[in-house]
């Protein structure tokens, strides 16, 4: 291979073939679709894992393991993050966190931990705390903001019958 042709049957703008123009074309006649059937109709598209009527390759596999598709995402913060990244009065919201880089994806809920001790007084603004993070938050002389949000799951125990 040289350099004079890297480039060769590369075109910039290329046109688009002309189906249906004649047996010369090589697309002509039929142009590409074949004889009769659902393919050569007009308007014809089918659903991409449609296997001509076989039984499909995603019923075939087995389904495996756990799949909590509608669960909220949840995006967690430790009391020791806030503490090292912002500064006494200032408020820990989800859009300073972003500003700040701590939490880089998307996310339905936002949850403080308890991990690590918070000495500023700062106030925070999140979907859930845990047990721990409100009372390190309260000791350290924090105000806490619940935001509206997905609620938590309430796990319901069975009556156990006397």
């Amino acid at each position: 291979m040289n350099l004079t042709n890297v480039n060769v049957g590369i075109h910039k703008n290329k046109k688009p073939t002309r189906l249906g123009r004649g047996k010369g074309t090589g697309q002509g006649k039929t142009a590409g679709r074949g004889h009769k059937g659902f393919g050569s109709r007009n308007g014809s598209s089918q659903n991409v894992s449609f296997e001509g009527g076989q039984m499909p390759l995603f019923r075939r596999i087995p389904k495996r393991g756990f799949n909590n598709a509608g669960a909220a995402k949840v995006a967690n913060i430790n009391v020791c993050d806030i503490d090292k990244f912002f500064e006494d009065g200032e408020v820990v919201s989800p859009e300073t966190l972003k500003s700040k880089g701590l939490i880089k994806y998307r996310y339905d809920v936002l949850k403080v931990l308890g991990d690590g001790e918070l000495t500023k007084k700062v106030k925070v603004q999140a979907h859930r705390f845990s047990k721990s993070a409100e009372e390190k938050i309260k000791a350290a002389g924090s105000e806490m903001e619940v935001l509206p949000g997905k609620a938590p799951v309430v796990k319901f125990q069975k009556k156990v019958k006397a």
